[in-house]
């Protein structure tokens, strides 16, 4: 049998056991470079976010409320105590998770929440911090409270960022806001100023507001708004070579986006979508474009439901390095982007059929994490991509 047949015949088999619910490791050689994916740990309940430390530990927080420590390669048995207390539901709970710039040595992680009011009718989007000592959180505070609070337990978007200039970018999505007949599509949140549903949020490391947010001083607009227009944003990343922070967020029925997300600001949503927009439930159906309004760099006409993305830094897969990897959701994918200057030169599929993917995070070993997730309950892994050497 040639080397080729053996190639696809394994790629096959992987795939058809992928379909019945099976994870299998092995070495992918149909992509460059070549790489194998191992399963880091197994035993999570609905992974949503990766950290890896420098020390090789890595954190995963799972949606129903708990942290979870692999150490050595095992998932240790007992959750990391001091996380929050979170809304768990729906698509909300304990999501996002980030190391502090300065972890090293100030200890800071940050997390993102789904937070209850006092009778837990409704819910918003919180961003906490706390230091991590290797075996628990202390010192938990706030750093925002989003004025994002709604009844629906969906679309918090809830991704993070650091800059290189010590702020904290947070993506909220639209709650399933004014999903109502007779309405002018202008007066959407997403499209209004005077709160945070939809939008991209700039703040300090301390939750303060920077100077130059590009609606500070305007009447009637919070000044932590960094950009407007958004669904269900669930990824954010610096570009390294730019120092542009870029984004993917959902579409309704099709249309996911991948956004060069610019100070002040309109991607549209929900006057603006290439997705079909669930016309017969909401009542209004986006027009593809306005010339005010921003158009994504690239969308996906059948939805791939992006979960994260990153820019490849590391060095151990050098063709990747300054590449877009983006995980996702309802195509089961992960995806590389490469680029030219700002435009897309190529999109290519690095993964498939491993499962749900929930997050893709570079580890400073310069691999790939992937968390995968199979809804509340189900027990699955969280996998690391490794080259070929």
């Amino acid at each position: 049998m040639s080397s080729s047949s053996s190639l696809w015949q394994r790629v096959s088999v992987a795939v058809a056991l992928a379909w019945f619910g099976m994870i299998v490791p092995g070495v992918l050689r149909a992509a460059e470079p070549e790489f194998e994916i191992v399963t880091l740990a197994e035993g999570l309940d609905d992974p949503w976010a990766i950290a890896a430390l420098p020390n090789g530990d890595v954190l995963v927080t799972e949606k129903a409320g708990r942290l979870r420590l692999i150490r050595g390669g095992q998932l240790q048995a007992a959750p990391v105590e001091g996380v929050p207390q979170v809304r768990v539901g729906g698509q909300g709970g304990l999501m996002d998770l980030k190391l502090a710039p300065d972890f090293a040595t100030s200890r800071w992680v940050y997390m993102t929440i789904a937070k209850s009011n006092a009778d837990d009718s409704l819910g918003t989007t919180a961003l906490v911090r706390a230091r991590f000592d290797g075996v628990r959180l202390t010192d938990l505070e706030e750093v925002v409270e989003t004025k994002a609070w709604g009844e629906a337990r969906a679309h918090y978007g809830s991704r993070l960022a650091f800059d290189a200039s010590g702020h904290v970018f947070l993506s909220i999505a639209d709650r399933s806001a004014f999903y109502k007949t007779g309405r002018d599509l202008s007066e959407h949140p997403a499209q209004q100023l005077d709160n945070h549903l939809g939008k991209i949020l700039r703040v300090n490391l301390d939750g303060s507001v920077p100077a130059d947010n590009p609606f500070v001083g305007r009447a009637g607009a919070l000044p932590e708004i960094f950009t407007q227009g958004h669904r269900d944003p669930q990824g954010l990343a610096f570009r390294p070579e730019t120092g542009e922070m870029w984004g993917v967020e959902h579409g309704p029925l099709g249309g996911d986006e991948l956004n060069l997300l610019l100070p002040g600001r309109n991607y549209g949503w929900p006057i603006v979508s290439k997705g079909g927009n669930y016309a017969d439930v909401t009542g209004f159906k986006s027009i593809p474009s306005r010339p005010d309004m921003e158009e994504p760099r690239h969308f996906w006409p059948t939805t791939i439901a992006p979960s994260n993305v990153v820019f490849y830094s590391g060095k151990r897969f050098p063709a990747w390095r300054g590449n877009a990897l983006i995980s996702g959701l309802a195509g089961m994918k992960l995806t590389r982007v490469e680029f030219d200057g700002n435009a897309i030169r190529n999109v290519s599929t690095l993964v498939e059929g491993r499962g749900r993917i929930r997050d893709v995070h570079e580890g400073p070993d310069g691999l790939i994490y992937l968390a995968i997730t199979g809804g509340e309950g189900a027990k699955t892994p969280i996998l690391r991509l490794t080259p070929v050497e």
